[in-house]
């Protein structure tokens, strides 16, 4: 599969690396050509950089992996010469690049609060799909740091790694559910792309968690033992 990134952070390495040992073809574009080539050759296995518009518009796939700041500019640049582009359905004007394609949101709108973070903006996913009109937006890979997915261990105390995925189209999810197990993590659909919004939340409450120094694994008991009872009316 032809797999576009846009960014060239830890998390298009980390995700990139991995898509690219399991035989994927990899177009990396990052706003500076000198950061995007320096991540394609750490991702190695023939990954390429290109401009951000190329990386769009080369992927049967697109990794959004930029600061949250960043995702209005890099959607804009990501449709290059709207005259290349196909028509809306009204005709009016050019579709985004986007439209139709998978689109993977993996970023955090993270923001430091008393010793841990909240959200600088409560809806990322739901934003990009309103930008980009027509995309098939799923959120993923955002609850845990890149460390954590450059890393070989995808076991834990006998359970295998979930990943949870939000998003509105089926084959959209069930292709990025794939992706993951290409990375031999279990992927499961968590809801439509307006439950993102809870995945990005729980995402800055276990993060700070984590940099405090608490085990947030010991908060939730196994499915086994995760059992409620109805009160009495």
């Amino acid at each position: 599969m032809r797999i576009g990134i846009i960014g060239a952070g830890q998390m298009a390495r980390a995700l990139g690396g991995g898509w690219a040992a399991a035989g994927h073809e990899i177009a990396l574009g990052a706003r500076t050509s000198t950061r995007a080539g320096e991540t394609a050759a750490a991702i190695g296995h023939g990954a390429r950089a290109v401009t951000v518009a190329q990386a769009a518009r080369f992927g049967e796939v697109t990794l959004l992996a930029v600061p949250v700041d960043a995702l209005a500019d890099v959607l804009r640049t990501a449709n290059g010469d709207n005259a290349e582009l196909p028509r809306a359905a009204d005709g009016n004007r050019p579709a985004h690049i986007f439209a139709g394609r998978t689109v993977i949101d993996c970023t955090n709108a993270f923001a430091p609060d008393n010793g841990g973070f909240t959200l600088s903006e409560p809806a990322v996913a739901e934003r990009i799909a309103e930008t980009a009109p027509g995309a098939r937006v799923v959120k993923a890979f955002n609850l845990l740091a890149a460390e954590v997915w450059a890393c070989s261990d995808r076991v834990f105390e006998g359970r295998a790694l979930t990943v949870p995925l939000c998003g509105d189209d089926a084959d959209a999810v069930a292709t990025v559910g794939g992706l993951a197990e290409d990375l031999k993590l279990r992927p499961v659909h968590a809801g439509g792309l307006r439950q993102a919004r809870y995945l990005e939340a729980a995402s800055a409450f276990v993060v700070g968690l984590w940099f405090a120094g608490h085990d947030v694994r010991a908060m939730l008991p196994p499915l086994e033992s995760a059992f409620a009872i109805p009160d009495a009316e």
